[in-house]
């Protein structure tokens, strides 16, 4: 006769059932102090500490790159402070879930349980999924977690924004990752029955790669443990580079295309072009392209930064972006890329200078600020007799018969605008010799 109160069966399945997990699921941290990186948000002077440690939540977004443990992080607060937890993906979630929700939660506020309800890429939702659980952030239905790795000024919803305290999660560091490493390899819920050993290089390699993903790495490792069993005939119970090699193949670095890794990087290198460092240049350049951006993409940057940074100081420059551009469209990989890296060390090398993006800035502002002024008369265009007997084009000096090809003292502006400087190139380059050209040019003008 069987025991209905004989659970000996139902535990062999959901021990079975966890062995089934991935490595990185079964190595969830189910403590805080299992948690492995993000020192700086747990001093216990940090308000994030001090939340936790007195059971005083407030709505928060986590904001990090991928395997940075947001998502760990939202689950063990919820576990600490007693609180029920909801998890809901706003890649697939719906108002129809965000209501569910709702409902659960305050079904358990009834029961004197407070909720944690937690999003997972919320910047995903859009502006109606936003407000649809604000009301019940603002009266406590549940406290608000989202994670993001996205930057929340520009994706998530100031009402929404300025109710939740922003937690910056950076990328595991070294230390962080080998603890992992040690963990899972030593374990129970890891591979420590596996007896699995990985040598110092092996290691170095997957914290190299993981690039300070702690998911990526375990993954990683797991795929290595499975390779071991199935692939490699040698006795030993280690993992070395060359089966971490294989495994690698082809994979790249994190690099988040569209997104705050992305701009990141492409900030990175048009600072370091205007810096003039050829090589930091150079490196981001390579950086972007190892992480597999799109080489037009960068090209058509490299065209801005020739007319932003080093202008009419070496115009050559702007001509060698757009060749560079054009030969990346005609040519592709490699070939189009190693020209956009030798526009980007020109780029680097060249003289600099702003004064033309300056004075496109200063000039567009005094337009919007300013009335609309006719056109002066002797400026105007006289193609017909009527315009001609309305003065338009009388007393234009044509500069081509003038001294010097220059009609001095002749005004260009607006008849009811002072004459304004807007720009006023710099003494590097050639820009020098149009200073030069300007202050003769200007003197001119002062005898007429």
């Amino acid at each position: 006769m069987t025991d209905l109160f004989d659970n000996t069966a139902e535990t062999k399945d959901q021990t079975q059932s966890f062995e089934l997990l991935p490595l990185a699921a079964r190595m969830r941290p189910v403590k805080l102090d299992e948690y492995a990186g993000q020192s700086h948000l747990f001093e216990p002077s940090k308000p994030l500490y001090q939340a936790i440690e007195h059971g005083k939540l407030h709505s928060m977004i986590f904001w990090g790159p991928p395997g940075t443990g947001k998502t760990t992080l939202a689950r063990l607060i919820a576990e600490s402070s007693d609180c029920h937890f909801i998890a809901i993906s706003a890649v697939l979630g719906s108002v129809k879930d965000i209501r569910n929700a709702v409902d659960e939660a305050q079904m358990y506020q009834h029961q004197g349980k407070k909720t944690i309800l937690f999003v997972d890429e919320v910047h995903r939702f859009n502006k109606a999924q936003q407000d649809a659980f604000l009301p019940y952030v603002e009266d406590g239905t549940f406290t608000f977690i989202g994670a993001t790795t996205e930057n929340p000024s520009f994706e998530v919803n100031n009402a929404l924004l300025s109710r939740a305290r922003v937690y910056v999660l950076k990328s595991l560091d070294k230390s962080a990752l080998e603890n992992i490493l040690h963990r899972a390899l030593n374990e129970p819920k890891g591979l420590r029955e596996q007896n699995l050993t990985v040598t110092d290089k092996a290691r170095e390699l997957l914290v190299e790669v993981a690039d300070g993903d702690a998911r990526r790495l375990l993954n990683l490792l797991e795929m290595a443990s499975d390779y071991k069993q199935t692939s490699d005939t040698s006795d030993t119970g280690q993992i070395d580079e060359i089966i971490i090699s294989a495994i690698i193949g082809d994979q790249i670095r994190r690099f988040d295309k569209g997104g705050e890794a992305f701009y990141d990087q492409i900030s990175a290198l048009h600072k370091s072009v205007r810096g003039s460092d050829p090589d930091a240049s150079l490196y981001w350049f390579c950086r972007m392209i190892d992480g597999g951006c799109d080489p037009l993409y960068i090209a058509r940057r490299v065209v801005r930064m020739a007319s932003e940074d080093i202008g009419n100081a070496d115009p050559r420059g702007l001509q060698l972006a757009i060749n560079a551009w054009d030969v990346q469209q005609r040519l592709g990989s490699p070939e189009g890329e190693l020209a956009i890296a030798q526009a980007v060390v020109y780029l680097a090398c060249a003289a600099k200078s702003n004064a033309v993006y300056m004075a496109y800035k200063k000039c567009m502002q005094e337009i919007r600020d300013e009335n609309s002024y006719e056109v002066p008369l002797h400026l105007r265009n006289a193609p017909t007799k009527l315009m001609k007997e309305l003065d338009y084009g009388t007393a234009y000096r044509y500069s081509h018969d003038e001294p010097h090809a220059f009609s001095a003292g002749q005004s260009y502006f607006p008849d009811e605008k002072e004459a304004s400087q807007y720009y006023q190139p710099t003494d590097r380059g050639l820009e020098k010799q149009i200073a030069e050209k300007l202050a003769f040019l200007k003197g001119l003008n002062d005898k007429y």
